[in-house]
């Protein structure tokens, strides 16, 4: 069975350029997408992914109250930041288990959301799963 994303940006280009990516790997299916963290936060409720694929810059509420409140209806799911912004360190508060740049090659966002998946939630505090590319301390 594959892994369910949930992609999360407010810009329709970027949600069809990571829908795109994933279309061909039989190890994942997007299972929805959301232009807003509101409509993202309904969502994860409604279809259960196992990972969301957040922007940070959405009107609204932003990526970090948006990843907050999804952990809070639903723990387990893996929250991969998405965006152009620098993220702080801070970010780590909120539960994230990584990011990635959209300046980032296509090939690191497929990486760093397998290797979300891949760490146990449960057997540490939430320490991040992070490539040397996608350090919170950039």
């Amino acid at each position: 069975m594959p892994f369910r994303l949930l992609i999360v940006d407010d810009h329709e280009v970027v949600r069809l350029g990571v829908r795109t990516l994933f279309a061909d790997n039989n190890s994942y299916e997007v299972c929805g997408e959301a232009q807003n963290g509101e409509d993202a936060i309904l969502m994860v409720s409604e279809l259960s992914p196992d990972v969301v694929i957040l922007d940070l810059s959405m009107p609204g509420i932003n990526g970090f109250e948006t990843a907050e409140q999804i952990l809070t209806i639903a723990p387990s799911v893996r929250i991969v930041f998405f965006s152009a912004h620098e993220i702080p360190a801070t970010a780590r508060l909120v539960g994230a288990d990584a990011f990635v740049s959209k300046s980032s090659s296509l090939e690191e966002l497929t990486l760093t959301v397998s290797r979300a998946l891949q760490s146990d939630k449960n057997s540490r505090p939430r320490q991040k799963t992070l490539s040397a590319t996608n350090s919170y301390n950039r």
